[in-house]
């Protein structure tokens, strides 16, 4: 399984950037997908997450509001739409993905099958 994650980038605050994540190797449609970030000096935490081809999202109360999370489930990728960007939304974003949708802490790192090479997004003030 590979998740492949694009759309980082260079943007100033109040701008809008879309990330997308595609899956290859096994299907999510019954599973969870979502994003997690690091900033620097931080620990990673918790974005956002999709769950049972789109049934279910949860977000950080940091991104309420501002971020959405929404799949497709012909392509297998996951897409999060981030308007208002912050300085403090500047991080390496990381997807991630579950099998199965059940018994999981969407909040935790831990709970995750799959981890995707981050892609970089620097929000400037």
């Amino acid at each position: 399984v590979q998740l492949q994650a694009s759309g980082g980038g260079l943007v100033q605050a109040g701008d809008s950037l879309r990330l997308s994540c595609a899956a290859s190797g096994r299907t999510f449609g019954s599973g969870v997908m979502g994003w997690f970030r690091q900033a620097p000096g931080k620990e990673r935490e918790f974005v956002a997450a999709i769950a049972r081809g789109g049934a279910s999202t949860y977000y950080a109360d940091s991104v309420k509001g501002r971020f959405t999370i929404t799949g497709d489930s012909a392509e297998n990728t996951v897409y999060l739409q981030m308007n208002s960007l912050k300085p403090e939304d500047t991080a390496v974003y990381y997807c991630v993905a579950r099998r199965q949708w059940y018994n999981i802490n969407y909040y935790r790192a831990g709970d995750y099958d799959y981890w995707g090479h981050g892609t970089l997004v620097t929000v400037s003030s």
